[in-house]
């Protein structure tokens, strides 16, 4: 709340209980982006949920990291098919996502809890969320354990874009209007975009101090 202050913290997260320090480290790590991961289990059940610790690792060739903190359907599924989908969560679809996060048994399918329709991925069995404006197909790379998180990494195999979202062959973010998880129950949206140079030696070289760095307008 504005105005609040204390005293300043000091953590050895060792010594603390790791609810406390998720819930510390959940609301400094914002905003986190969302991989709205779907998969299917080795029957054939769909499987969709949410993942906020989730990024981009590197785009030639491309993959991504999302991670499940402890063993959830979403990882039990990957290690059996090695394949999943991220679809990427939208401001319009930010109740549905948040209602897959349920703790649903392995056997039901938040596709129809969610009155989602499924629509299916050119490259890997697991199906797309039809409504999501951008879906990356991925194939399993490894599972990484730290800690008690699984960090999945995916090679990227297939990206689709919404035709809407996209300005002279770019992804114009205000169009994506992506959800940003912040702690707890905490949302917000993507807010005010703006833009800043990243410099160059060339540029900084034979400046002083700060002279050469960018501000913004």
């Amino acid at each position: 709340m504005a105005g609040m202050t204390g005293s300043a913290l000091e953590l050895d997260p060792d010594q603390w209980q790791s609810r406390g320090v998720y819930g510390l480290l959940t609301s400094l790590v914002i905003p986190r982006p969302i991989a709205w991961v779907s998969t299917l289990s080795a029957d054939g059940v769909r499987n969709l949920a949410p993942h906020s610790y989730f990024n981009l690792v590197a785009h030639d060739p491309p993959h991504l990291i999302f991670s499940s903190s402890g063993v959830k359907d979403t990882l039990r599924n990957i290690r059996e098919t090695e394949e999943f989908v991220v679809n990427i969560v939208t401001m319009d679809l930010v109740e549905k996502m948040n209602f897959t996060s349920t703790d649903f048994p392995a056997i039901e399918d938040e596709f129809e809890w969610a009155g989602l329709d499924a629509a299916p991925s050119q490259t890997v069995g697991p199906p797309r969320v039809a409504a999501a404006k951008a879906h990356l197909e991925c194939r399993l790379a490894e599972i990484v354990t730290a800690g008690n998180g699984y960090i999945i990494v995916g090679r990227i195999k297939h990206i689709h874009v919404d035709g809407g979202v996209l300005s002279n062959g770019r992804v114009d973010a205000e169009a994506l209007a992506p959800v940003c998880r912040l702690a707890g129950s905490g949302y917000a949206s993507l807010g005010p975009v703006f833009e800043l140079a990243r410099p160059k030696w060339e540029e900084v070289e034979g400046t002083q101090g700060q002279a050469a760095m960018p501000r913004l307008g």
